[in-house]
């Protein structure tokens, strides 16, 4: 793959992808003006799936129906996943700008839609349209991202977009409540116009100066049906079975269509000339073993990034506030874990030992809080939370690096979409597991979750956790397991190209 004058990779010239558009180099500035608008649009994305958690019982009771108020978040979930595949495979057919404009246009409708809506069915729907959009934003940005920039240098903004998460997760929440507490609930939806439409100016003001990478082939539309109708059935399969139990009919139906979807999607992957997740790519050690370590903890991360509060509030007896304040250590270490694995993979060689270092620790804490969460002090418990935290930020930006750095050019959107779709559907799992685990243990979220537990029942939920914690300290395990047999390939555009790879 040949450079620019400017240092950024350009396209391989071959029967089936675009050259490089004959555009003059972009500036730094105006790579820093794109990143700028891409950092937008991925907090965005992220930001709407937080956002609206603390205003749900506000916009319940405004709109009249608590019942079918969990779909609020599901719609956007489900529509989101769906997209994000899709998103990348266009990106690599079309271009990645008009893409990336196209689910910025999506995402500014729905989120006026969800503004307007006076019922909660319009809300539920219009939510699906903002997933559609939003489920594209993140892979399509972080795809941008890996055109502008080699692999050493794209360490260095991963650190950015993990700061985003950051924000996101911590923002999300207590900007939702504050709005719907003092204004409107449709404010949490309204607020996105404005910075829609400056990710808009932003993205598509230097774009179409970026190298094109399109490949010029028919999108596989029974590949897109199928992988719909699979993620589909599988996330509603979860989130209906955490709420109404795992025995309903309705969940063993749509539990055997997720299979049937999977076994066929997987048959025609393998049968089709040109399908929508190549099979070679799913076959290469360092994109299967990178995803799959990333998908494992990412899952865990955000599982107890849920489910801890419940602890704090129910076992440990803390208010709504203290239980925030208890839980920073543990969304603040991932940032921290990412920043400075982010600056590792610039000055190191031998990268994967970064994210081997990171999982060994947050091991080793898991197994710590397995055997004494039961009884150690909270201030203890908070540092050793971010502790497992960061050592699971250690793995997700060079996770990131790995899967892009190995895959062709022309396959970029594809191979980070299917990373992302990925990390989705494991985080989905673990989080339905995990739920099983605390909250079948015990009498159910409401009681869980109310004062008053008899010393039985807080006993049954602090053992609960403790099943928790052996189970992530298992899949630590298995990620640990995954970047140890990951081959480690040099990183182009940089020093280690010149030295051999190591497994």
């Amino acid at each position: 793959m040949s450079e620019s004058p400017s240092g950024f990779p350009q396209s391989p010239s071959g029967p089936s992808t675009v050259p490089a558009a004959a555009s003059a180099p972009l500036t730094r500035s105006e790579i820093l003006w794109i990143f700028s608008g891409l950092m937008l649009a991925m907090l965005l994305s992220s930001m709407d799936q937080t956002i609206v958690a603390t205003a749900m019982p506000t916009i319940g009771r405004d709109l009249g129906d608590v019942e079918h108020l969990p779909w609020v978040v599901t719609a956007y979930l489900l529509a989101a996943t769906a997209a994000t595949p899709l998103g990348g495979k266009l990106a690599d057919i079309y271009g990645r700008r008009i893409i990336l404009l196209t689910s910025l246009g999506l995402f500014l409708l729905g989120s006026i839609a969800c503004g307007l809506a006076r019922s909660m069915t319009l809300l539920i729907l219009a939510r699906g349209l903002q997933g559609l959009g939003g489920g594209g934003l993140i892979s399509l940005a972080q795809t941008i991202i890996a055109d502008l920039v080699t692999p050493r240098e794209r360490a260095t903004y991963q650190i950015h977009i993990a700061s985003v998460f950051m924000a996101s997760s911590l923002g999300g929440p207590v900007l939702g409540g504050f709005l719907a507490q003092h204004g409107h609930w449709s404010l949490i939806f309204w607020i996105n116009i404005p910075f829609s439409l400056a990710a808009l100016f932003m993205c598509g003001k230097y774009l179409r100066k970026l190298p094109r990478r399109e490949h010029p082939h028919k999108l596989d539309l029974v590949g897109a049906v199928l992988l719909l109708t699979a993620t589909t059935s599988l996330l509603l399969a979860l989130s209906t079975g955490a709420a109404q139990g795992w025995t309903s009919p309705f969940v063993a139906m749509l539990i055997v269509l997720s299979l049937v979807s999977w076994t066929s999607l997987i048959f025609w992957l393998h049968r089709t000339a040109e399908p929508l997740i190549p099979i070679a790519l799913l076959h290469d050690n360092v994109v299967a073993r990178a995803t799959l370590g990333a998908s494992l903890s990412i899952g865990v991360f955000i599982s107890l990034s849920i489910y801890m509060p419940l602890y704090f509030e129910a076992y440990r007896h803390l208010s709504a506030s203290q239980s925030g304040l208890a839980l920073l250590p543990l969304m603040a270490g991932t940032v921290i874990g990412s920043t400075l694995s982010g600056r590792l993979m610039i000055r190191v060689i031998h990268y994967k030992r970064v994210p081997l270092a990171g999982l060994a620790i947050a091991f080793s804490a898991t197994c710590l809080l397995a055997a004494e969460s039961m009884t150690l002090p909270l201030p203890w418990l908070s540092i050793i939370l971010g502790l497992v935290s960061m050592g699971l930020g250690l793995v997700l930006t060079i996770s990131t690096v790995s899967v892009q750095n190995a895959t062709p050019p022309h396959q970029l959107g594809t191979a980070t979409a299917v990373m992302n779709l990925c990390r989705q559907l494991v985080a989905a799992i673990i989080v339905a597991i995990f739920g099983a685990m605390i909250l079948g243990s015990g009498r159910g979220v409401e009681s869980v979750s109310a004062e008053g537990l008899s010393p039985d029942e807080q006993r049954l939920l602090g053992s609960s956790y403790t099943y928790v914690f052996i189970a992530a300290a298992g899949l630590m395990a298995i990620a640990f397991c995954a970047y140890l047999r990951m081959e480690e390939r040099p990183l182009t555009g940089s020093r280690s190209s010149d030295h051999p790879a190591s497994s």
